[in-house]
């Protein structure tokens, strides 16, 4: 266990190399960050001056390798061309909002996912398992903002039950977590149908039934234990999945947190903040595959990660 983790983490490391690499590169492709942060009427010689003071003179390659030496010894990603604050400062005010956004939303596609799936797989070809089918394709062919304007439309303004943007108490994250974890919830809702299926197909299930244990006990501690192995794996991409994208859903709702940070930061060319926040989500994402490949391990003995 100790070596797998050891080894992921390295490639944890180089993942994050190559794509501060990438987008640190994009971006300056893009244009000119001096042109969008000055006034259309700055002379040249301001343009100049602006440069010198940023850095924005200098080589890109000698600026990423000046930014990589920062970043890595000292968790120093630059600081705000627009702000004038360290970008990690920003993303340090930003980052709760989006985590708790992202786990609320998680929370909500295995509360709906799991049971609609158990019972989707147990009573198959029955009116709910088609139901439930139907309802998971419609789900993932919904554009996640057109979904997230319509529950405001519906349950914001027209019953006015729920507030359609802030971020003040629990009820706030309501509208905002169902938006973005609308678009996982049929994933793995099939998900967990076809592993319930397969294990339910399995000896040891007949088995546990033949020596007269109730079926709830031999669904949900025999069958939905071992079905539940993937949907643990698959977990762990979809949280860092969620909180890449918060970017539409913040920006929806409003939602004062890490993607609205990156939309308003790309907007106005604050490049140093996005390159932050572009290495904060792919950590995430690494991260949280290797916690669910642990986690995968502890629930099932037989996963042997070394």
């Amino acid at each position: 266990m100790k070596t797998y983790i050891i080894k992921r983490l390295i490639q944890a490391v180089g993942i994050c190399l190559v794509i501060s690499m990438i987008s640190f590169f994009l971006l300056f492709l893009n244009t000119d960050p001096a042109l969008l942060l000055l006034p259309p009427e700055a002379e040249v010689e301001d343009i100049e001056v602006f440069k010198k003071q940023t850095g924005l003179d200098r080589p890109v390659i000698v600026q990423y390798l000046d930014f990589l030496r920062k970043a890595v010894l000292e968790g120093d990603f630059g600081e705000s061309f627009v702000a004038k604050v360290p970008a990690m400062r920003l993303i340090a005010e930003r980052f709760p909002a989006t985590l708790k956004l992202a786990l609320a939303a998680l929370i909500f596609v295995n509360v709906v996912a799991v049971p609609v799936g158990v019972v989707a797989a147990i009573r198959r070809y029955s009116l709910w398992d088609n139901l439930a089918t139907f309802t998971a394709l419609v789900g993932q062919a919904l554009p996640l903002y057109w979904f997230g304007i319509m529950l405001i439309i519906i349950f914001g303004v027209w019953l006015g039950w729920l507030p359609i943007s802030g971020s003040d108490s629990l009820v706030h994250l309501i509208l905002p977590a169902v938006t973005l974890g609308s678009w996982i919830v049929p994933i793995n809702m099939r998900l967990v149908r076809s592993g319930m299926l397969e294990v339910l197909s399995q000896d040891y299930i007949r088995t546990a039934r033949a020596k007269g244990l109730v079926e709830r006990k031999v669904l949900y501690k025999h069958a939905f234990k071992n079905a539940a192995i993937p949907l643990v794996t698959v977990m762990g991409m979809q949280f860092g999945l969620l909180l890449g994208g918060a970017v539409v859903t913040e920006t929806v709702f409003a939602w004062p947190g890490m993607g609205r940070l990156a939309v308003d930061s790309i907007r106005m060319g604050d490049y140093p903040v996005v390159q932050a926040i572009v290495v904060i989500f792919a950590m995430c994402v690494v991260l949280g595959n290797l916690a669910a490949d642990i986690l995968a391990a502890l629930i099932d003995p037989r996963i042997r990660l070394d």
